[in-house]
This record gives structure tokens, C-alpha cells and sequence, in this order.
């Protein structure tokens, strides 16, 4: 495979599909591979940089069964357990995230679905968020109703995540207590209600190398916007605590290949970055144009929101967000 033609290729309108021979992706010479996917993002995303943060509102006791979760009843962790946070906590969270500069700040919670007298919280909650702050809101919730969706819209929320983790034939061995086509579906009323569509997964859970392909087609199929993209970090209690942590150059292989199949989108890094060295700084020269950063949802980073800017703005990255720009008339930020 000539990763720097076909970049090109890309480039110029050429779009990857599942009928591809997609398999020189594993074998192919990585620094050409990250080298393409970096002309790649430059071409299609350009130098600004996605930063997200997120806080986790509701956390443990989820029924679900997904293997690598801490928050999962059938696993045995160490999960802090609590209802949905206050309003004044969620929101002044917000607002330190927005004084220090971040695009997105995201309501993270535990179980199936959030339903009830605490769905409305969190509707109230992004209403407030959306009158006094100016950064832009998401959403992740489970699985959701097209309502619901809407309701979320309305108050404010212009993005929703939902992962689909992995591929279509891993996934049973990942999760029994949803399908993977509940996913998709979920995500289809995302899109449908025309809110930006967040939906990645994650690497190192004993997948092949084809698994991870199959999802990143399976992205470009569904017209993801944002892929966040997890490196599995082990977490005792779980069953995949033994499992072995990744090194960092399937971790780069993997984020270049993505960007090949999914030019237009946020290429996310996510949970794992600590496996990368100076916090995946290579993986940003290799496809990735988005990261989370700041609080982790359930695992330690080392990174924070200020070590993130001075990072990507050392590699010539814009960190100013759009809704700051705007604030601003147009200029960035000092």
C-alpha cells in the first residue's frame, strides 16, 4: 500500500469504503502511515484543535455489562457511587472549564439511560449552563428517546456522545445487556435530530486489528462527526483487568488509520494517553485533531487543560475556541 498516494487520493475526494482492500493499513510503514493521515487532517480539519472536558453526573451502580467499565454492578471496583450531581456543582464546572479555555463541556452519566426526575436536572441544568455560560454543551447519556434528544436540544445541548466501543463482531464479547444495533440506532436519532454526532470506542480489549478497521468503517457508514478514540487503561475488578496495556505504536497505527477512513471528522484522543509519550503529542502529528482533557470520567490522566494548550500550541495548533472567537468579534484569545 502507498499511504502517501493514497492520502493524496483522499485529498482530493476519494472516499474508503468496506469493499476496499483495507488490510495494508496493518502492515504498511507506520511514519509514512502517520505522515499521510497528518496531510490528511491538515487538508480537511486544519490546525484548530477540539478541546472537550466533561464531568461525571451521576456515577455507579449502571445495570449494564460492558467489560472494561468500572461503574458496572457486576464488576468489583473501587467505583465512587452517587445520585445526579447538584445543579450549582455541574454548573460551576462549566464555568471553570470555560474560563480556562475549553470548546465543549459534557454531562457524563452512569447506567442504560438517564429517565425521570434526574433527566429533567439535567435538562434544567443545560438550560442554565446555556443563558450563563458561552461554551458549547454535549451530552452523554445512554440511550436515549428521540424526545429526550430533543428536549436536550433545545436546552442548549448542540452534540451527543454515544459510543459504539467496538466492532460489529467483537462486541458481543464485550457487552451482553445491549446490542450493538441499539447503538446505531441511538446514534441515528442523533443525527436525525441534527445534533453532531460523538461516537467512537475503544482499542486494547482483545480485538484484532480487523475489529478496529471494521469500526472506523462503520463510523465513516453512520457519518460520525467526532470519534473519540480509547486506549483501554485496565482496571482492577473488571474482566479485563489482566488484559495488556497497548504500546504506543499500535495506539498511533490505529489513530492514522481512522483519519484515512474518516477524513472529515474530529479524530479524538481519549482515555489512555498516559500510554503515549508527553500525552500523545505523536498521535496529534498522526491524525488526531480533538482530545478530552482536564477530569477523566473514570480513569487518572496526567495531562491538564493548560499542558494540553501549551503542547498543540508548540506544534503551530490553534486552541482558541470557536465560541470564544466569537466573543471576541473574531479575534483569539491572548
Amino acid at each position: 500500500m502507498d499511504v502517501a498516494k493514497l492520502a493524496q487520493e483522499i485529498i482530493d475526494g476519494r472516499r474508503l469504503t468496506r469493499e476496499d482492500d483495507l488490510s495494508g493499513f496493518i502492515t504498511c510503514d507506520l511514519e509514512a502511515l502517520c505522515a499521510g493521515a497528518d496531510a490528511i487532517r491538515a487538508a480537511y480539519v486544519g490546525d484548530k484543535v477540539d478541546l472537550c472536558s466533561i464531568i461525571n453526573g451521576r456515577s455507579g451502580r449502571c445495570p449494564e455489562d460492558c467489560k472494561y467499565c468500572a461503574q458496572s454492578v457486576h464488576h468489583h471496583t473501587n467505583c465512587e457511587v452517587y445520585p445526579f450531581l447538584p445543579e450549582e456543582d455541574i454548573v460551576a464546572a462549566c464555568k471553570l472549564h470555560e474560563s480556562e479555555g475549553v470548546d465543549r463541556f459534557s454531562i457524563v452519566t452512569s447506567g442504560r439511560a438517564l429517565t425521570g426526575e434526574e433527566f429533567d436536572k439535567a435538562v434544567h441544568a443545560y438550560e442554565t449552563m446555556h443563558r450563563e455560560c458561552n461554551i458549547d454543551l454535549c451530552a452523554s447519556m445512554g440511550f436515549l428517546t428521540a424526545g429526550q434528544l430533543h428536549r436536550l436540544h433545545q436546552a442548549g445541548v448542540t452534540s451527543y456522545h454515544h459510543n459504539i466501543e467496538t466492532s460489529r463482531r467483537n462486541f458481543p464479547n464485550i457487552c451482553t445487556t445491549h446490542t450493538y444495533d441499539q447503538k446505531v440506532e441511538t446514534l441515528k436519532l442523533v443525527k436525525a435530530e441534527g445534533m453532531c454526532a460523538c461516537s467512537g470506542g475503544i482499542i486494547g480489549m482483545g480485538e484484532t486489528w480487523e475489529d478496529r478497521l471494521d469500526m472506523a468503517v462503520s463510523l465513516a457508514e453512520l457519518g460520525i462527526d467526532s470519534i473519540p478514540l480509547n486506549a483501554l487503561m485496565p482496571i482492577p475488578g473488571t474482566p479485563l483487568e489482566g488484559t495488556p496495556r497497548l504500546t504506543e505504536a499500535e495506539i498511533l497505527r490505529t489513530v492514522a488509520f481512522f483519519r484515512y477512513l474518516n477524513p472529515e471528522a474530529n479524530i479524538r484522543l481519549a482515555a489512555g494517553r498516559a500510554l503515549m509519550e508527553r500525552d500523545g503529542e505523536r498521535a496529534f502529528q498522526s491524525g488526531a485533531s480533538a482530545t478530552i482533557t482536564g477530569n477523566m470520567l473514570t480513569t487518572a490522566a496526567r495531562a491538564t487543560i493548560q499542558s494540553d494548550k501549551r503542547m498543540l500550541t508548540a506544534l503551530g495548533r490553534d486552541v482558541t475556541p470557536a465560541w470564544a472567537k466569537s466573543a471576541n468579534g473574531g479575534a483569539a484569545d491572548e
